[in-house]
């Protein structure tokens, strides 16, 4: 018998596991990411971070940073998701990103961008922004700029900068 699957909101006694799996899975590059450069500063987590666990070790994480693009509030920037190599093809992070796109959806958020390939996060609903109408800190490729709508033509709302919301400016 595989011992169960633990999906759960992160804590902040989890930040130092995150760091680590982050650590092991995306090595010392990790900081040059945009995800990462968006939240330099912000704090670590906001109420849609989620860890996965088995047997009491935590294997995955989703992180969830609540943002505002072009000053506009009401979108969140999804990134990293992170799975330990020895646990991958379990679907751990199809597992995160479905749980923290509904618990997104349920908070209010309206729009969740991320910077990836559209062939993996199109299964999730994300579809290429127009080139220029979002834009990230630091260099990073227009093409890979995906967005979700989780209301009805919410891409169309947001134009400009994505900038984080301090995580202890964010209720929940």
């Amino acid at each position: 018998m595989s011992p169960p699957l633990v999906i759960r909101k992160a804590l902040p006694q989890d930040i130092a596991d995150i760091s680590r799996l982050h650590a092991h899975v995306f090595g010392p590059g990790r900081f040059a990411r945009s995800a990462y450069r968006v939240r330099e500063g912000k704090g670590h987590l906001s109420r849609y971070c989620l860890v996965a666990h088995l047997a009491g070790q935590l294997v995955a994480s989703l992180r969830m940073t609540e943002i505002m693009i072009g000053g506009r509030a009401g979108a969140a920037l999804l990134g990293p998701v992170a799975v330990d190599p020895e646990h991958r093809g379990l679907g751990l992070g199809t597992k995160l990103m479905k749980e923290a796109l509904a618990a997104a959806r349920a908070g209010g958020t309206s729009l969740v961008v991320l910077v990836g390939d559209v062939p993996y996060y199109g299964r999730f609903g994300f579809t290429a922004v127009p080139p220029g109408q979002i834009a990230f800190p630091g260099p990073v490729n227009p093409a890979r700029i995906l967005a979700c709508e989780l209301e009805d033509g919410a891409t169309a709302k947001y134009h400009g900068m994505v900038t984080a919301i301090p995580s202890n400016a964010v209720s929940g």
